[in-house]
This record gives C-alpha cells, structure tokens and sequence, in this order.
C-alpha cells in the first residue's frame, strides 16, 4: 500500500469519520499527493470499485459532503480554508494542498523517522501497515458487536435527512411525477418543477437524469447542474462546458460548440440566477439553445415558485421570462396519507420494529406530507426504538 493511500486510511478517513462509499471517492479522487481526478474520471473507475457511483454529478455531490459536512469548521476543529467560498474546481485543489500538508507531516513522524533513526523499531514506533491492520480490526470488531446485539435494528433506515436522495433504493414515491414529466419533455418542452424548500425536487431532478436513457424517445446525455456550487454566470458556463466535456465558452461560441449535441440539462436551484452576478443573459442563452425538437439542449429546471414571479425582470416592457417560454411548470405537493403509510411500512420492512397507529398518525399530522420534515420525525421514532433496545 502507498504511503499517501495509508495516510488517508489510517489518519484521514478515521479523524474525520468518512463512510466507505466517501473513502472510496476520496481514494479515487486523490490517488496521490499530486493528482486530482476529474469527476466523470472517478466516476468511469464504478465497474471496478462498486462502491463509486457511476455519474459524475453523483460524485459531485458526495464530495459536497466530504468538504462541507466532513471537513466544514467546527469548534476546536481543524479544516481546510475556504471551503464554502470556491467554485468545485478550485476546492478541489484547496482541499489536496491541506490534505498534502498535513500528510507531510505525518509522513514525516511515521515512515521517514524509521529510515532516519533504525532504533525507531525499539522506541515504540509502530510500522504503517500495522496501523492499517489494528483500524481495520477496531472498526470490524465494533460492527460485529452492534450487530450481535440487535441485529436489523440499530441502522435507521430513515436516510437521508437532508440533501437529495441519490440511491435509488431510497427514492420513493414520485412515479406519477416521473411519468408526466416525461410526456413533457418527449413532446418537445422542457419542464420547471415548483415546489417548496425541501419537498424533493431535487430527487426528482436527480431520478429523472438516472432514468432518461430509458425513457426518453430521443436519446440525451444527463448533465446536472447545482447552482449551490456556482457563484457567478462565468462559473455558469464553466461549469456547464466542463460537464458536456467541450471547451469553455459562452454566447455564439457555447451554441456553435453545441450545435450536434443533444443534452437533457436538469438545472437545481435554478433561483440563483436572481442573485448578484448572474444577468438575464444566461436565461436567453439557455431558452434560444433549448427551442425546437431538435434543439442541443432540453431543460429540466428546479424552483421554488414560478420563473415569471421568480425573475422581476421578466416583466421589464410586458416581456415573461425567457426560460418560462420554453418550460412547462409542474407542481410538486407533499404525499398524500396512503403514500406517506406505504413509505414508511417499506423503511421498516427492512427492520424487526413497527410503529404504532398512533405515532404515524402523530408523524402525518406534524408533517403534513413534506417528505424533509417526515423524514425528520420517522428518523427520530426509530431512533427512540433502538435507544430503548440498547438501554
């Protein structure tokens, strides 16, 4: 094993509490002190590992993870700088100087001081494969005894709380959805999904991605895009060229550069676009690539209210917005009781507890079908199930 993927294992992923999936990324990403794989790079390494997703956007935002739950600062905490001000790119290389330097450092109390001093081996040094061995007991010992004590209990099924769902596994309870938006975009329009904060749209944007190369009548590649990551209409285009894989380039140059191929861009959101840095440019670019049936680009859009009331611009002169010229809305509510019963029974399938009538009638009353706010409070009623078996 190289030195830098033993500084990972046995320093990194135990002191910041990596799960396997994010190791593997992380070993994908960083494969040594020097290197820095591209998204689609690590992502085309999946049939070898099958612990890597195989999207790019996927690994997008695990990494998002990795930098902003992982590393983010916390008190008393060491992290890298600048973590949430970078565009992906720039974090990327932020986030290898900090790994490098503290990885110098460790290699320079471990693996250097046994060539520099032979009585090391007698002073308590204790070698680098030793080190791996002794986590990869602890770590395997602790699993043996949990499941030992409650077996298909003790992991809450009720995951993930925030963010997108991006195991389709977990995904649950759109069909009719999925199948509209469909129709829409095979007929040619592209699609706004509006709903509030939280209420899945972003899963849905993902699941749609996942599944277009079977659903959709004309063959498009996925590209997602989440405006969380992008600042500024220049990282827009950045970003966007990057992920088709063409060069960086907007206006005449981006439609020319795009003019033979044929792209289901799903845009998340999409309400960034109001903010400081990004002009109605963008949404022209985008409308006047995404027109007609054979156009380069077919979007699909995610927000929290509707384009025109979102963009105040769009009413400058009686004009509407230019992305609501080419998008038909579709409303995205919360589930409805027999939906939210049916996605519970299917969580707790998995597991040897139940919940009583009352508490789903208490977790439909409190969360009124808004899948976050369900998954909060199902999360926390297991959770007061697998408190009561370990006490």
């Amino acid at each position: 094993m190289k030195n830098w993927q033993l500084f990972l294992i046995s320093e990194v992923f135990r002191e910041y509490d990596l799960s396997k999936k994010e190791q593997a990324i992380m070993l994908a990403k960083f494969p040594d002190e020097e290197t820095v794989k591209v998204n689609r790079q690590v992502a085309d390494r999946a049939f070898e590992d099958d612990r890597l997703p195989a999207d790019p956007e996927t690994i997008r935002r695990q990494l998002w993870t990795i930098y902003n739950e992982r590393f983010s600062p916390k008190e008393n905490r060491e992290h890298f700088p600048d973590y949430d001000r970078k565009g992906s790119s720039a974090k990327d290389k932020l986030f290898q100087a900090w790994l490098k330097e503290k990885y110098l450092k460790w290699k320079s109390l471990t693996i250097d001081s046994r060539s520099t001093n032979p009585a090391a081996k007698n002073q308590g040094f204790i070698s680098p494969d030793i080190i791996h061995q002794k986590v990869t007991e602890k770590e395997t010992n602790k699993k043996v005894a949990l499941e030992q004590k409650s077996p298909n209990v003790l992991a809450n099924p009720f995951i993930p709380l925030v963010g997108r769902v991006d195991d389709p596994q977990l995904f649950f309870g759109r069909d009719r959805e999925i199948k509209q938006i469909f129709e829409i975009l095979n007929s040619g329009s592209s699609v706004t999904l509006i709903g509030e904060e939280g209420i899945g749209k972003s899963s849905i944007l993902w699941s749609i991605c996942q599944q277009a190369g079977n659903f959709l009548h004309s063959s498009r590649e996925s590209v997602f895009l989440d405006l969380n990551w992008i600042h500024d209409e220049n990282e827009f285009y950045t970003a966007l060229c990057e992920e088709i894989g063409i060069p960086s380039a907007k206006g005449y140059t981006l439609t020319r550069n795009l003019r033979d191929r044929r792209i289901l861009l799903a845009i998340d959101n999409v309400g960034k676009m109001t903010w400081e840095g990004f002009t109605r440019q963008v949404r022209d670019q985008l409308r006047g690539l995404a027109e007609g049936s054979i156009a380069p680009l077919r979007l699909i859009l995610a927000a929290s209210e509707s384009l025109n009331d979102l963009f105040n611009d769009s009413q400058d002169e009686g004009k509407t917005s230019p992305l609501a010229g080419v998008c038909q809305e579709e409303i995205i509510a919360p589930w409805n009781e027999n939906t939210v019963r049916q996605f519970i029974a299917t969580r707790l399938a998995i597991t040897k507890i139940k919940f009583t009538e009352t508490e789903i009638q208490q977790i439909l009353q409190e969360s009124s079908g808004h899948p976050r706010e369900l998954m909060r409070l199902c999360y926390q009623t297991y959770s007061r199930y697998v408190d009561g078996i370990r006490d």
